[in-house]
């Protein structure tokens, strides 16, 4: 009845469902602390004092203070709070587990006193070490790239809500035996990102769909439309990419963290005050915030996602502990809707959609990230066929382009 790969499917995917379920709590417990901290740096605590949480004086004392006391951990913590995230990719080799209480700690701080990176890239970092650290000895049959796979995976489909795309981004680094089909190579790492995008439901909802029109029928001139917005999204993201390694290769000369993080949170402080509250954090709620506000117009749309884009640029220059692909989302959203409220005329699903997707792929240079963060914020069935044309004339442009990194510095 059974295929007889079925039971060797079976026993790679237990361990690797059961490891998923039982740290993704521990996850959100992360997450409720930063909210909780972030309520108390950014609502209680000023108020208390009598002063407004979107005062100038305070979000600028509180991002310095924030680079200050994470330069800090950076500096003086074992392993020095893990890799910088500006020179590493948001997949590697795992690190030592004696960096994660100073990465933990680094993340929380940072999030929470509202620099505008994601928490993605630490926590992957997290995953993937404590997978090969404890993974490895629990299954000593399953290989430490597996391991790293199988964080990676469930990583991207709890944080992202894309287990398709979790499994896909792996579908060449699996693919060097011909004699197992894709599928049986994939179907673990689909079922570790669904059981993390599943945990993710029950203990967590976040909200990445925005309340978007319905778009209804496609046209030929949508493609047109998408894939100019598209390259408007790439030419922005080029940008970032151009002004990251010189910029971080300014600051680090300084050579001492503190004095590297407090500068660069003071200026993205001053960012803050320059685009408000709505340009601080990781920018997933934000996000929310600005696309039901009645009040904002093509202009305020321009200003938070230029400011957005300089905040990204300035945290991952300056070394804070963090990811960039919820800020590149939020940086797409509001570039499209300034787009749609410039031309009326193009749907905001197009504009929406299409510009997510060229930020993110700027970002990741992943395909199937791209497709489907896109396909979450704008879930709209319709607009699928549409996003996968308008992906070749973007990866086309973005061809042999340079990543979103900066370079290796020698000490």
């Amino acid at each position: 009845m059974f295929h007889p790969r079925c039971p060797n499917d079976a026993a790679a995917v237990a361990p690797r469902a059961d490891y998923w379920r039982s740290v993704k709590p521990g996850f959100n417990r992360l997450d409720e602390s930063r909210v909780g901290f972030s309520a108390i740096s950014l609502a209680r605590l000023p108020t208390s004092i009598g002063i407004a949480y979107d005062s100038p004086f305070w979000i600028v004392g509180m991002l310095t203070l924030t680079g200050i006391v994470v330069g800090l951990i950076i500096r003086y913590s074992p392993g020095h709070a893990g890799p910088d995230p500006a020179i590493e990719p948001l997949i590697s080799m795992p690190v030592s587990p004696s960096a994660l209480p100073g990465l933990l700690l680094a993340l929380i701080i940072g999030l929470a006193g509202g620099v505008s990176l994601g928490p993605e890239h630490p926590i992957m970092t997290i995953n993937i070490a404590l997978a090969a650290a404890f993974g490895s000895r629990l299954f000593p049959r399953i290989t430490a790239l597996d391991w790293t796979i199988l964080a990676s995976a469930g990583t991207i489909g709890a944080l992202f809500g894309t287990p398709v795309a979790a499994a896909l981004i792996f579908s060449q680094t699996l693919s060097g035996s011909n004699d197992i089909p894709m599928w049986d190579r994939l179907f673990a790492p689909l079922m570790a990102a669904a059981a993390g995008s599943l945990t993710t439901s029950l203990f967590f909802h976040p909200h990445f769909s925005l309340p978007i029109a319905h778009y209804t029928q496609m046209r030929l001139v949508d493609i047109a439309s998408g894939a100019i917005v598209a390259a408007i999204a790439i030419a922005a993201g080029m940008v970032a990419v151009w002004c990251l390694p010189r910029l971080h290769e300014l600051l680090h000369r300084l050579k001492n963290p503190v004095l590297i993080l407090g500068i660069g949170g003071f200026i993205l402080g001053i960012l803050g005050v320059i685009g408000g509250p709505l340009t601080l954090f990781k920018g997933l709620d934000e996000m929310q915030q600005m696309a039901f506000s009645q009040t904002l117009g093509a202009g305020d749309y321009f200003t938070l996602a230029v400011v957005k884009l300089a905040a990204l640029v300035i945290a991952a220059a300056s070394g804070f502990r963090g990811g960039r692909i919820f800020p590149a989302v939020f940086i797409g959203a509001a570039l499209g809707l300034m787009l749609h409220a410039h031309v009326e005329a193009v749907p905001a699903a197009i504009t929406v959609s299409c510009a997510i997707l060229g930020l993110v792929l700027v970002v990741t240079r992943d395909g199937w990230l791209s497709l489907f963060m896109a396909a979450v914020v704008v879930p709209d069935t319709n607009l699928l066929p549409l996003l996968c044309i308008v992906m070749l004339p973007a990866w086309l442009l973005l061809a042999g382009k340079p990543l979103l990194a900066a370079n290796r510095h020698e000490p």
